[in-house]
């Protein structure tokens, strides 16, 4: 599995030329891209400019030599790569699984060619086997925890060390258990307009290529989305 996140992260890299500003993903597979992109800095002196998604990141990019800037610097962003926990036919996926969702949507936004990649585990027809990640503010946790248990949505406070995983932005994640996601737009749409709620990991229609390793090789799977 890890070979095939490797081949993924790698060929991702390709798409990453001389001038870009690049946002740099957070993740197991993303860890691969970030590493060639240091790699490609050493050995051939590419020359670019990244933008993170995560403290993480930003430790390994700093550790590589990647020049950083903070998204308040940039006007926009040429390319993106970040890894998944789903992806599904229509190109919608759950991200979240690190932590990271709301620091990776506000990097994705403003992102012209916004690259996933994954390995074909992460393929599905239809999302919500990969609890959905919402991040909230911590003032009122309790009251949307108990607003998504009557709903139905079997929530989950994340943990980490016994204790409620805090975000980079300083905010609780309650994992939604679902099962099966019928509609993630309607449902992603639902989750902002829930006061409280700072940002989902439903990441609907926002990816232009997903980059899928598996043990036949590497396929691109290109969408078709509107830009």
């Amino acid at each position: 599995m890890e070979n095939l996140k490797k081949i993924a992260g790698i060929k991702a890299a390709e798409y990453v030329k001389d001038g870009m500003i690049v946002g740099l993903g957070t993740g197991s597979t993303a860890y691969y891209f970030v590493e060639e992109i240091g790699q490609r800095i050493r050995e051939e002196g590419l020359n670019i400019t990244a933008v993170t998604t995560s403290s993480v990141t930003s430790e390994q990019a700093r550790r590589l030599g990647i020049p950083l800037k903070s998204i308040d610097e940039v006007a926009e962003i040429d390319v993106t790569v970040d890894g998944a926990d789903e992806v599904d036919d229509a190109f919608n996926g759950i991200k979240g699984g690190g932590g990271a969702l709301l620091m990776e949507k506000v990097v994705a936004t403003p992102t012209k060619t916004y690259i996933w990649v994954v390995d074909e585990s992460k393929m599905v027809h239809q999302l919500g086997t990969f609890k959905l990640p919402v991040e909230v503010v911590q003032y009122g946790a309790e009251q949307l925890f108990h607003r998504f248990e009557h709903a139905g949505y079997k929530p989950s406070f994340r943990e980490k060390d016994g204790k409620r995983y805090v975000t980079d932005m300083q905010n609780f994640i309650i994992d939604l258990d679902l099962g099966v996601i019928e509609n993630p737009v309607e449902f992603g749409r639902e989750l902002d307009h829930v006061v409280g709620v700072v940002e989902h990991g439903l990441f609907n229609q926002m990816v232009d290529m997903v980059i899928v390793a598996g043990k036949n090789g590497v396929q691109i799977l290109k969408s078709t989305k509107e830009k």
